[in-house]
Parts: structure tokens; C-alpha cells; sequence
């Protein structure tokens, strides 16, 4: 992901896993714009905090950043909901969490998420999720990678 929340590479399950996992989908504009996402993640509120935190974040070594800049400001005029908490300036780098998501191909997922800042970058993360081994979430995920082909 790009430091302006652009998905730059992807793999098969990360597609089938999100709406938002699209290669050249932003994905802070998908959660905010993008009502499958609203639907997919139980807690929607929680994770459009965390979303809104981390570009504040992003925005800090990319102040000058056009694309992150516009890209903010577009939401800000578009969602009420981003509207809302940009103007609360929060500001979190912190990369891990729990994403509760009720997929519409297996049901109910509880994934922790990792966000990795790769360093010699311009603020391109990471993004990696995965369920705990052995739990009905890590079966679940599983069966969604055999539906994307990656097995």
C-alpha cells in the first residue's frame, strides 16, 4: 500500500478477503465510501478510527504529499463519518489489531491484522492479515483460499 493508501500489489486471498484489496483500490476511500464495507466489518467503527489515525500518521513524513493531502480532503467533503474524525487530528503508527468481519462467502472472521512500514520506501506499508491457528477463523480462511485458487 502506498503512503496515500493506493493497494499496489495484492495477493488472491487479500482480493477475495475485501473489496478493498483490489490492486489500485484506495483503501481508506473504500471504507469510507464503499458500503460492502460497512457490511464486511463488524466493527466498521473502530476500524474507520484506526484508518483515519494512520493517515494522520502517514501524513507526518508525507506532509507535502499532494495525493494524501487531496485524497483527505476529498473524503472530508464526501463522508460526514471521515469529515467527523479527521477533525479530531488523532494520530496512531500503531500497526496491529483485530478485524471481526462477517464475509459474505464464510461467514464470521476474526483476523489480526499487521501494518508494516517498509523502510528505503516513501511510506509504503505492508498489510498482512491472519487468524490464529487451529480456530474456526483459521478454517474459514483457509476455505477462502481455496475458493481463490491459491491451494
Amino acid at each position: 500500500m502506498g503512503p496515500d493508501t493506493r493497494v499496489l500489489a495484492a495477493n488472491p486471498l487479500a482480493v477475495a478477503l475485501s473489496p478493498a484489496g483490489q490492486v489500485g483500490t484506495y483503501a481508506i476511500r473504500a471504507a469510507f465510501l464503499d458500503p460492502r464495507l460497512r457490511d464486511l466489518y463488524v466493527n466498521w467503527d473502530e476500524m474507520a478510527q484506526r484508518a483515519v489515525a494512520g493517515l494522520r500518521a502517514l501524513i507526518g513524513p508525507h506532509g507535502g504529499d499532494p495525493r494524501v493531502l487531496e485524497l483527505a480532503n476529498d473524503l472530508s467533503v464526501k463522508s460526514e463519518s471521515f469529515h467527523r474524525l479527521w477533525a479530531r487530528h488523532d494520530v496512531s503508527s500503531r500497526g496491529t489489531g483485530l478485524s471481526e468481519m462477517n464475509h459474505p462467502r464464510v461467514g464470521r472472521l476474526e483476523l489480526r491484522h499487521e501494518r508494516l512500514l517498509l523502510t528505503g520506501t516513501d511510506g509504503q506499508l505492508l498489510v498482512v492479515h491472519h487468524a490464529v491457528p487451529g480456530t474456526p477463523s483459521a478454517r474459514k480462511l483457509s476455505r477462502l483460499a481455496d475458493m481463490a485458487g491459491m491451494t
